[in-house]
């Protein structure tokens, strides 16, 4: 066996078909059926079974799965510690966050850090799964949710306050009823977010009226006359159309903690970017009396 072919199996297993694995490794899908081919007669077994809905492990896939996922482990850790002793400031980083965050937060930011390192190549990912930094599927994540895998270093990076908006020239509903006005929230996915319990909370007589879990998607609904909707303030506030309600208890913002693995925290690119969105957000700070900013790295 080669690693190359356990990766290939790795990508089968969590794939389910060996088309979506040859999309996730740059493949053909007759040369992952080949690869495979070869592997399991190389381990003399079948290790998986092929159903309408996909590949199943067998048995012996299963016990190989196991086997296999340590030597992945292992084989990350050394391109994560060998990425951890560059010692220049160039090359690729690959930096995940809220599709939000990223257009509103992030992009300027990039856009600056660019001019001033510019042998760093920045890959941005804006995807509201959550990424494996042990797998490098990102190098540095933006996220509201803590991080609590051991292997990772994170700081609260920003408190970002949130607002309520209601699209210009509409009428203001009104306080703790809501009757006749209408709300966009969350989709149910999501729907535990604090800032739908407010929003409901407050207008315990309004109707939802769309939901969706892309807040930039909430903002255009919003000016479109669909209804209230709560926003990250740097995004509410940027759009004309909208306009913010001042209200005695303001929705609850949220708190975005940045990540990254422990055998990265020496790459100097990664210390440059996280140094300098630090910077960066301290014009934040002026603008909204409620941004706090707290970072520092190891």
């Amino acid at each position: 066996m080669e690693w190359s072919d356990i990766r290939l199996f790795l990508a089968i297993a969590r794939e389910g078909t060996l088309g979506a694995a040859a999309r996730k490794l740059g493949l053909t899908q007759p040369t992952m059926g080949r690869r495979l081919k070869t592997l399991e007669e190389a381990v003399g077994h079948s290790l998986f079974q092929r159903t309408p809905d996909g590949f199943v492990l067998t048995d012996e896939g299963t016990v190989v799965m196991g086997h296999a996922e340590r030597m992945e482990e292992e084989a990350l850790a050394l391109q994560r510690q060998l990425a951890g002793t560059e010692n220049t400031l160039s090359g690729a980083l690959r930096i995940s966050c809220s599709d939000w965050f990223g257009i509103h937060i992030l992009a300027p930011i990039l856009a600056d850090f660019r001019r001033v390192h510019p042998n760093v190549i920045i890959e941005i990912l804006t995807d509201s799964r959550l990424l494996n930094l042990a797998r490098r599927e990102a190098d540095l994540v933006f996220r509201i949710k803590p991080f609590t895998e051991p292997e990772v270093i994170s700081r609260k990076l920003l408190h970002i306050p949130y607002g309520l908006y209601v699209a210009k020239g509409s009428d203001d509903p009104s306080p703790g009823t809501g009757a006749g006005f209408s709300m966009i929230i969350m989709d149910e996915a999501f729907g535990g977010m604090p800032d739908v319990a407010w929003l409901k909370g407050r207008f315990p007589n309004a109707k939802v009226s769309m939901r969706s879990n892309n807040r930039d998607v909430q903002a255009r609904l919003c000016a479109g006359g669909a209804g209230m909707a709560v926003l990250p303030r740097p995004l509410g506030d940027s759009m004309d159309v909208l306009k913010r309600i001042d209200v005695l208890e303001p929705p609850p913002g949220r708190d975005t903690c940045v990540g990254y693995h422990q055998d990265l925290r020496r790459l100097p690119r990664l210390r440059a970017f996280i140094q300098f969105v630090g910077e960066q957000a301290k014009t934040m700070q002026r603008r909204y009396g409620e941004f706090s900013i707290q970072y520092s790295i190891e």
